[in-house]
C-alpha cells in the first residue's frame, strides 16, 4: 500500500470493513458521535479516501454507497511492516521484546507466542 491513511482516516475504513457497504449518512452514524465528528468532517474523510482509492462510492439502488478498495488485510499488513521498518530497523524480534518490557503479557500471549515460534521451526 503506497498510500497512507491517517488514524482518522482508518476509522472511516474501520467502519467500511465491519459494516460496509455504507451511504453518507451510514458512515456518519458509525463514526461521527463517537469521535465528536461534524458530518461535515466525515464527508472530508471519505473524500480524502476517494483521492486516496482506498475507498470507492456508486449510486446504486439504495442510495449513494462506499465500499473499501483495501483490504483490512493487506492495511494491517502494510501499517505493521511500516512499524517495523520505523521503530526496529525491520527486525521482529526487537519488537516483540519492546512489547515484552513494557507491556505485561499475559500467560495467553506467552502461550500464543510460542505456538508461533514452534509453528514456524516446523516450516
Amino acid at each position: 500500500m503506497a498510500t497512507r491513511i491517517s488514524g482518522a482516516e482508518s476509522q472511516i475504513m474501520e467502519a467500511l470493513w465491519r459494516k460496509g457497504p455504507l451511504t453518507p449518512d451510514g458512515i456518519v452514524a458509525e463514526v461521527g458521535e463517537a469521535h465528536g465528528w461534524a458530518p461535515g468532517t466525515v464527508k472530508t474523510l471519505i473524500t480524502r479516501l476517494l483521492r486516496k482509492k482506498a475507498i470507492e462510492g456508486r449510486r446504486e439502488a439504495e442510495g449513494y454507497l462506499y465500499r473499501p478498495l483495501l483490504s483490512r488485510s493487506d492495511y494491517v499488513q502494510s501499517e505493521s511492516q511500516s512499524l517495523v521498518d520505523r521503530l526496529f530497523d525491520g527486525e521482529v524480534a526487537p519488537l516483540v521484546a519492546h512489547f515484552a518490557e513494557h507491556r505485561a503479557l499475559t500467560p495467553k500471549d506467552i502461550q500464543l507466542l510460542k505456538k508461533l515460534i514452534s509453528d514456524l521451526e516446523d516450516e
